[in-house]
This record gives structure tokens, C-alpha cells and sequence, in this order.
């Protein structure tokens, strides 16, 4: 794990399934406003890269903050200007963690997701392992896995009372329930990720259940599947606020302020609620017709705002206030592989073959994107970041520069404006090299800058720091 010095989803779902969604909608990844991680039944290094300038340390501002777009672009010029490698982390313990006693935990894996928080770094691989390390001593602290058979699913840093989520499931259980438990930051800092507690117990995650963090609304949503009970929970302190017991709900969907719910679908419409997130209250039942004997690509709420797209169809956008759609041809808007929500900006991204585009809600095209193209074709969102302002875009992308160390192997980290899709900043390993008069950058650096920019599996900006870590697999 390497460091280089992005927000990110503030909603996250884990399902026990190898998909997840109903018959109505293919469900597609989402950030911004909601974002879906589906659980399933070398060695990497993280690194840093930050900024040594005179530009004050970014601080932390919730997501309905605004400032004047000329000055947060100059400033965010300045912010990626002098980037360098400065740090690395190696998340795997050669001797293995000595309470494992799963085989595979104690193999190198992939690092699939990272999460940083009050000076602590979280890395999580795809054996289930994840790792805490300290930005202070650049150390480790400790393993989140608190019992020998733990696989750790996901992460979700709960800034309501500065707490970690993991979200596991367990050998001696077959690994078939979602377990989810929060613990203290100030007690990982200690080096005791075992004085934490667990969440929802009364709670059967089981296949095809889910847990969602809605960071947004401050709310957590579950279904339970044995009982059909969809459940929603304060995220602050975590009770109860009311539950939906309704089995024909095949999908819900969360938007600022606003639940909808999908349920099965009828040969020519699909029947909808819109409900409050705060108390369930039914505030439309309508329903949406469609065209028979096509499927249903996708269907998601945006504010007042109903995107549907049926297979070789229009993209549909319904105005749920006053029944108004406007239709955006098939040509024109193809169904994308991911979406990322901006709710401040009422803008939505959209990611297909590796290309990012930004429209409105009237179905316009509003940003196609300079040098911006994905390095993965399946717009792996781990390696996408927006910031809490929704003003830039991070992502690990081509890199069309000619550089003798990469031989094409090595990818760069590009800053793009979401307004003007003009490129700010750029990463690769022509300008991320370590400083020479620094002897500590020196170790670290080299043709390692190349090296941490192959194929990066996970990508995340600390917009209190101003550092960027990325993750890298090295066998």
C-alpha cells in the first residue's frame, strides 16, 4: 500500500449474495448518494502521496458546502501541484496474524478497499484481512479481525460518533450471516480493535439480506430475508425507527430525505412508493408504466427525479411531483456500468467503457471529460473518488505520457474538474518521484513510483491531510 496524500460513497451496501437487486432493476455500483458492495461466498502495499506547499491543509466540510467555483478551482490547482510519493505500507505480515486459523487469511491478497480516519489508515484485501496503520508513526496498530475465523467484508467510517464499521462473516457460521460490529477510533488508536460492540444482532443477514449505510441521511437500512422485514436504523446511536414488512418489495432505493420502494413488477407497469426516510411515512404510491416484454435496465431516484431505462429503450426521466418525463434517446444516453450521484449539484456521473460523463436532469449532456479515460473497463468504483464539495474528480486512469520507466505498465492518478472536465492535476511517474535533497522520499522512490502506479486496485483521498493512498499488488 502506497501513499500518495480523494470523498467517496456516503452510502454503502453489503448484500450475502453474488448479486444482488430484484427482476425489476439491474442494479448498477453508485456513489454520492448510495453505493453497493456485494459480499461473496503477491503482496500489496499501500502508499502515500502528499502535498508540500503553502497551501493551508484542506479541512473536512460536510457535503452541502459550497464555495465560488473560480476559487476552488484555482485552489484545487495548487492543492495537486507538487505531489510525491512519501510513504509506503505493506499490509501483509510475513509471519501471519497468530489468532488466524483460516489458511487463506494469512495469504497475500489484493487490497480492495481503504478508508483513512483520524490519522489512521484502514486497508481491507480481499482475503478478508484488514489492517490499521498509523499516519503518526507510519505503523501498523493492529488487525481488525478480532476472532480467528473473522473475513471482513467491508468498511464504513461513521463519522456521527467517530467510530469503524466492519461488516464480517465468520467460518464457524459457514460464512452465511453478515455480522456488523462499531469500534471507537480512540480505541483502535490504543491498539484495541476488540473493545468494540456489536450492531443489529437481532437482525438474520442472511442470503439474500443486506446491511446499507446511508451517510447522507444518517440512517442504516436491513433486510432481514427470512422474516421479508426491511428495517431502518439511526446511524447515530443505532435504534430502531420503524420497519417494512411488505414481500412484495423486490428493491428499495435511498435519496436525500426519501426512501422508493420498487416492488414486483407487473406485465406493463411497476408499481412505486416514495417514502420519508425519517419515519416511513407514504408520501406517493403511483405507478410507472413500461414497455412490455422488455427488461428493465435500471430504475433510481434522485430527489423528486425517476430515472428509468428499459433494455434498447429511451432513458425516462420522471418528475414524480407533477407526472412530466422527459426522454433522452437510447443513442444518446446508453445504460452505464456505474452512476455517481452529485446531490448538491444536481448532476449525475455516468461510467461506460471507460469513458466518464456528467448530465442534468433534463437529460443534457453537461461534461465529457479530458484525459480522463478509467485504467479498468469494468469502472471499479474503489478507484474513483469525488470530493465532499463534488467539485473534482480522482480516479486512476491511462496514462498517455511518454515515460521511459513504465513501458505502458503504469497508469496515473487524474484530477479532472466535474464542471468543466478540464484536467487540474495529473500523477504519474515523471512527477511523483521523491524529492533528491530528501533522504527518507529517496529510499521510497525510484522506479517504485512506476512500480505503485500498476495496476492500482483501490484509491482514496484524505481531504484533511491532502494525501491520496492507492494500493498496488506486488507477487
Amino acid at each position: 500500500m502506497e501513499g500518495f496524500g480523494s470523498g467517496g460513497a456516503s452510502s454503502r451496501r453489503i448484500t450475502m449474495a453474488s448479486s444482488s437487486g430484484s427482476g425489476n432493476s439491474r442494479p448498477l455500483p453508485q456513489c454520492g448518494g448510495r453505493r453497493r458492495v456485494v459480499a461473496t461466498k503477491k503482496r500489496d502495499r499501500t502508499n502515500l502521496l502528499s502535498v508540500n506547499n503553502s497551501v493551508n491543509k484542506i479541512q473536512r466540510r460536510e457535503i452541502s458546502s459550497k464555495r465560488h467555483r473560480s476559487f476552488s478551482n484555482t485552489n484545487s490547482i495548487h492543492r495537486f501541484r507538487n505531489i510525491r510519493l512519501t510513504e509506503q505500507y505493506d499490509t501483509h505480515d510475513p509471519k501471519g496474524h497468530s489468532s488466524f486459523v483460516l489458511p487463506f487469511l494469512m495469504k497475500r491478497a489484493k487490497v480492495i478497499e481503504i478508508v483513512a480516519a483520524r490519522g489512521i489508515v484502514f486497508a481491507l484485501a480481499s482475503s478478508g484481512v484488514c489492517a490499521a496503520f498509523s499516519r503518526d508513526t507510519n505503523k501498523r496498530i493492529c488487525f481488525m479481525n478480532i476472532f480467528p475465523d473473522e473475513v471482513i467484508r467491508s468498511l464504513f467510517y461513521n463519522k456521527n460518533n467517530e467510530s469503524l464499521i466492519t461488516v464480517s462473516v465468520y467460518a464457524s457460521d459457514n460464512f452465511s450471516s453478515l455480522k456488523c460490529r462499531s469500534t471507537q477510533i480512540e480505541y483502535i488508536q490504543r491498539g484495541k480493535p476488540d473493545a468494540g460492540f456489536p450492531l443489529f444482532e437481532s437482525e438474520s443477514l442472511k442470503w439474500p439480506g443486506f446491511v446499507e449505510f446511508d451517510d447522507v441521511n444518517g440512517k442504516v437500512l436491513t433486510y432481514s430475508a427470512q422474516d421479508s422485514i426491511y428495517k431502518v436504523f439511526d446511524l447515530k446511536n443505532y435504534t430502531l425507527l420503524y420497519s417494512i414488512a411488505d414481500k412484495n418489495v423486490e428493491e428499495i432505493k435511498i435519496s436525500p430525505g426519501i426512501m422508493l420502494l420498487i416492488f414486483s413488477r407487473a406485465l406493463s407497469h411497476v408499481p412505486l412508493k416514495i417514502l420519508s426516510i425519517e419515519d416511513g411515512t407514504v408520501l406517493k404510491d403511483f405507478n410507472h408504466l413500461l414497455h412490455r416484454n422488455k427488461k428493465v435496465d435500471f430504475i433510481e431516484q434522485f430527489n423528486e427525479k425517476l430515472l428509468v431505462k428499459q433494455e434498447n429503450e429511451n432513458l425516462q426521466i420522471l418528475d414524480v411531483r407533477n407526472a412530466e418525463v422527459k426522454e433522452v434517446g437510447r443513442t444518446e444516453f446508453m445504460t452505464p456500468s456505474a452512476f455517481i450521484f452529485l446531490y448538491e449539484n444536481q448532476l449525475f456521473l455516468t461510467f461506460r467503457n471507460r469513458t466518464v460523463s456528467v448530465w442534468n436532469f433534463r437529460g443534457e449532456l453537461v461534461t465529457s471529460f479530458e484525459d480522463h479515460v478509467l485504467w479498468h473497463s469494468d469502472c471499479n468504483t474503489n478507484n474513483i473518488y469525488i470530493t465532499s464539495e463534488q467539485d473534482l474528480i480522482i480516479s486512476f486512469c491511462k496514462d498517455d505520457s511518454d515515460d521511459q520507466w513504465t513501458d505502458g505498465k503504469a497508469g496515473s492518478i487524474n484530477i479532472s474538474n466535474i464542471w468543466t472536465g478540464k484536467r487540474i492535476g495529473k500523477i504519474n511517474s515523471s512527477n511523483a518521484t521523491p524529492n533528491e535533497d530528501d533522504n527518507h522520499q529517496r529510499k521510497i522512490g525510484g522506479n517504485t513510483v512506476a512500480e505503485a502506479l500498476e495496476d492500482i486496485t483501490a484509491l482514496y483521498y484524505d481531504e484533511e491531510s491532502n494525501e491520496i493512498y492507492t494500493v498496488w499488488f506486488v507477487v
